[in-house]
């Protein structure tokens, strides 16, 4: 169940989800902010707060991967096919909303995990909405309440220029976007300006759960899948072409691939993230 779920988490300390006896997270809903509780002892058992709770509810079955293909996937490699006898259990779940992924993975866009959720972390709490429920967590900001920002209080969340109009783009058609969800439609995220191929895809991931929604452009990703399948680091040209024959599941192979720990080895310096708040 961790497996399934904690691709929603935005790193440490992230305002919107724990994992203190279960896993905790609280989001925005069509019916209004709600608050997930969900935790396995022989059976998942689950409870929910607020106006969103309900809708939440409803919508476990597919967070946890019941709406998922998983058995029409087939291992075209060894260590893919090893991954996933030693992890028969991952499934890709769907939260079925947009807006909530679509931020984040803006707030991700060309800059360092340690950036990225910093930002995430400080306009949570700035400007997230307290979940309700007993656990003190904050809901994810509205789209509403982005668009009232001024320009110092984006700047104290360390967020760049390119990133915050990309963001303001997304938020003033964000009623628009959730439709993306119900239609499975990358391209429809992708009209929105500043939003490419790697941000549809994390959204896609998450949302819909898309086998097949590769996150080309990472800065890690494809490496690490050609290490893990030919012993030498490829570019993401490389590795569409050695998960060519996963189509359409080749988002799945490579989360096999990275379940199972298979990264390149990483001896250079890291990359020095950056703190636009000091700019």
């Amino acid at each position: 169940m961790g497996a399934v779920l904690l691709p929603l988490r935005r790193g440490p300390g992230d305002p919107s989800f724990s994992s203190e006896g279960g896993i905790w997270f609280a989001a925005n809903t069509p019916c209004g902010p709600g608050t997930l509780h969900v935790r396995r002892t022989d059976v998942v058992e689950a409870r929910a707060w607020g106006d969103g709770g309900q809708w939440l509810l409803d919508g476990l079955p597919a967070l946890l991967g019941a709406d998922d293909p998983v058995d029409e996937f087939v291992a075209h490699h060894p260590v893919v096919a090893e991954a996933r006898r030693r992890r028969p259990g991952l499934r890709l779940g769907s939260t079925g909303r947009v807006w909530d992924l679509l931020f984040a993975s803006i707030l991700e866009q060309k800059v360092t995990g340690t950036e990225a959720f910093r930002t995430w972390r400080e306009l949570g709490r700035r400007f997230g909405e307290p979940a309700p429920g007993p656990m003190p967590l904050k809901v994810p900001p509205t789209p509403h309440r982005l668009l009232g920002l001024r320009d110092w209080e984006w700047h104290q969340c360390g967020l760049d220029g390119a990133r915050r109009r990309t963001l303001i783009n997304a938020a003033q058609v964000a009623h628009r976007l959730e439709k993306a969800a119900e239609m499975r439609s990358r391209e429809l995220l992708e009209k929105v300006p500043g939003i490419g191929v790697w941000t549809s895809a994390e959204v896609a991931q998450r949302a819909w759960g898309d086998p097949d929604a590769v996150s080309v452009g990472d800065f890690h990703v494809a490496k690490d899948v050609g290490w893990a399948l030919t012993g030498t680091p490829t570019d993401d040209d490389g590795m569409m072409e050695l998960l060519e024959p996963y189509a359409p599941q080749r988002h799945r192979a490579v989360c096999y691939l990275l379940a199972a720990g298979l990264r390149r080895p990483r001896r250079a310096p890291r990359f020095s993230p950056r703190d636009y708040r000091a700019f």
